[in-house]
């Protein structure tokens, strides 16, 4: 009788699939091994090689900077969408200390470039920490609310990468080497120097956010403001904080792409801000604040670009490039709709 009475308290199968479906990483890697088989079959065998898996990691690497930056925001309650032209401004900057400042050229490359890299990724982490305090002056000081303050600097920052670098690439000393991936034992890995330092990057954000105070603080002020408030913690000091720290990574992500690309260009970062968005609500995020995990960030990215490789690689229908944006914002209606059925199956 007591057996009985226990089996049926026990759940089902069905109830621990259900369950493990409800967490968003689990999700999401389920998500990524249907892509790959799917894509694998449909590019008759040439998704899953190495070269097209660097390709992705690449182009994971310069958005999951702005994805994390984002994450660290929405979790707060508010948001950035001037990610996407501090990475063009940084990158710009970078790109006109190195050129117009030190009257340095491209003919600098490899090991004798190394410095000048650094030097380029300094000085567009100091940018990316400018924006940041600007946006939160605006919203701290002037009370404009995230949405708007980040649009109106959104709007200079892209402004000023074209008047600094006269709507042309400046390109300077760059060691392309960074970009090529490892070579272990004769195979060659998807991962580069790049890759790996983005990586490490991501850890230590995951870290920063999930086991210390600060991202104590940083859930509290997305969940509830008030009791953050009550206990003791200042919000317009630690929005201060959270938005420097979305603008020093927007800055390494412009660093990220003068190196991928060897010049500081205006159009570095057009358009990221779109898809540091959605890869933030694919990885679970929830816009309203208080939520959100940067495994399922890192995931949600890579879903993200998974899906534009894999559809611009298919055989079996020819797919535009510029449908990029459509299959973005259909991403994004999904991810939310998968967020709403997961709360309403919880209640």
């Amino acid at each position: 009788m007591g057996n009985s009475i226990q089996d049926s308290q026990a759940p089902s199968l069905l109830d621990k699939v259900k369950t493990s479906f409800r967490n968003q990483s689990v999700l999401l890697v389920a998500t990524l091994v249907i892509l790959g088989v799917v894509f694998q079959i449909a590019s008759e065998g040439i998704f899953l090689t190495t070269g097209t898996l660097a390709t992705v990691l690449n182009d994971w690497g310069s958005y999951i900077l702005l994805a994390v930056a984002q994450t660290f925001v929405v979790i707060t309650g508010g948001i950035d969408l001037s990610v996407g032209s501090t990475v063009s401004l940084s990158s710009v900057v970078a790109g006109w200390v190195l050129v117009q400042g030190l009257h340095l050229d491209s003919s600098i490359s490899g090991d004798a470039a190394i410095p000048y890299v650094l030097l380029a990724v300094l000085v567009a982490l100091l940018v990316g920490l400018t924006v940041g305090a600007l946006n939160a002056f605006l919203i701290n000081i002037l009370k404009i609310v995230p949405f708007i303050a980040t649009l109106a600097t959104m709007g200079a920052m892209s402004g000023m990468a074209i008047i600094i670098s006269g709507g042309m690439p400046l390109q300077g000393p760059n060691d392309f080497n960074l970009g090529i991936p490892y070579t272990v034992f004769g195979v060659q890995l998807p991962i580069s120097t790049t890759v790996l330092t983005v990586l490490i990057i991501t850890v230590i954000a995951g870290l920063y956010l999930h086991k210390t105070r600060f991202g104590l603080y940083t859930y509290a002020l997305g969940s509830n403001p008030f009791a953050t408030r009550a206990a003791g913690i200042s919000p317009a000091r630690h929005i201060t904080k959270v938005y420097m720290l979305s603008g020093g990574l927007a800055g390494l992500a412009g660093a990220y792409a003068y190196i991928r690309l060897g010049a500081g260009s205006p159009s570095n970062g057009a358009g990221m801000e779109l898809y540091a968005i959605a890869a933030t609500v694919i990885g679970g995020v929830s816009l309203m604040g208080g939520v959100g995990r940067i495994i399922g960030i890192a995931l949600g990215t890579l879903v993200l670009f998974t899906v534009q490789s894999g559809l611009l690689m298919v055989k079996v229908v020819q797919v535009s490039p510029s449908l990029k944006q459509v299959i973005v914002a259909i991403l994004i209606a999904a991810a939310v709709a998968v967020q709403t059925l997961q709360k309403n199956g919880r209640k």
